[in-house]
């Protein structure tokens, strides 16, 4: 008897160690949401121990590989780590301030992949990639097609895919950021852990929408069995923001009632301690110091609120 319970004992100490061992490496090349063009959203993520990185949104890419090397956060030049290290680009939507950074460094890049919506690969070959607002890299579209980014739309629904030159695979879910505009989320895997990286949205009740509604119940169970390991998700505006001026986006306060929904699904229990990587906060004011502490202060999930940094990697 005796042994059957340090067995047992060692079984749940070896799981619990498994549980906290850090799977996804993280390298914010630009976490804020407007403004300031040197740091717009764009996250770098592969899994712990790689160097081939899946690029989320690229609202700037250059400068922030340029922060992440002075810190150290990564190995090379800036041009190694864009044109080598980066293998792949995952848009939750089209917006300027989560694209720029891909468009300006198309010239020199290699060749990849473009994830998202087909809504969203839809305007980056139609009003981008055209021959007038920029020449087109893609592989469709105003010819000549110069072929050197291949689009793959991600259907909603649909099995994850594997991200090209990575082990990483991805499936997306689509979101409501404003009237008649898709946004999207991405729920990223590494073996049997996860992470969800949500672009910007707002929240269910103001939009009309049951689409965060239904990323919920697609990562409910993986939040129960202590699968996912974060979740990013965009906090644009404090509290005082006006509801019919948040333009498609969250406060602390609508992130807390998006994230009480998901615990209504798993239990309170299974939310605390998460990760909650805050993105896109608008450099606005006073605005980014309001966020921190509207978050930290009513906090009743005891979710864990990362705040990232540009150039400074982080592990989930």
């Amino acid at each position: 008897m005796r042994g059957s319970v340090i067995c047992l004992l060692l079984l749940l100490l070896s799981h619990l160690v498994t549980a906290q061992h850090p799977v996804f490496r993280v390298v914010p090349l630009g976490v804020r949401g407007g403004l300031d063009e040197s740091n717009l959203s764009a996250y770098l993520v592969a899994p712990t121990g790689s160097s081939a990185y899946a690029c989320l949104d690229a609202g700037t890419v250059r400068a922030g590989v340029e922060k992440a090397l002075a810190q150290r956060a990564l190995t090379g030049s800036a041009d190694q780590v864009i044109r080598r290290q980066i293998k792949a680009y995952l848009l939750s939507h089209a917006h300027l301030d989560h694209v720029a950074g891909l468009l300006l460094n198309a010239p020199d890049d290699t060749s990849k992949t473009i994830y998202g919506l087909p809504t969203c690969l839809d305007i980056i070959r139609q009003h981008y990639l055209n021959w007038q607002s920029w020449p087109n890299f893609g592989d469709t579209g105003a010819t000549p097609a110069l072929s050197k980014y291949h689009y793959q739309a991600l259907q909603p629904g649909a099995p994850a895919v594997m991200v090209a030159g990575t082990d990483l695979q991805v499936q997306a879910f689509p979101l409501s950021h404003g009237p008649g505009y898709e946004s999207a989320a991405f729920l990223v895997r590494s073996h049997n852990s996860y992470l969800v990286y949500i672009g910007d949205t707002g929240p269910d009740s103001l939009e009309h929408s049951t689409r965060l509604a239904a990323l919920w119940q697609a990562v409910a169970p993986l939040v129960r069995t202590r699968a996912l390991r974060g979740i990013f998700m965009e906090v644009s505006y404090p509290n005082e923001q006006p509801n019919n001026q948040l333009f498609g986006h969250l406060t602390p306060h609508w992130l807390q009632q998006e994230l009480t929904a998901l615990s209504r699904l798993t239990g309170a229990a299974a939310l605390r301690n998460l990760p909650v990587v805050v993105t896109h906060s608008k450099p606005t004011g006073r605005h980014l110091a309001q966020i921190r502490q509207q978050l930290t202060a009513d906090n009743p999930l005891n979710l864990r609120f990362l705040f990232p940094q540009q150039g400074k990697a982080f592990s989930l």
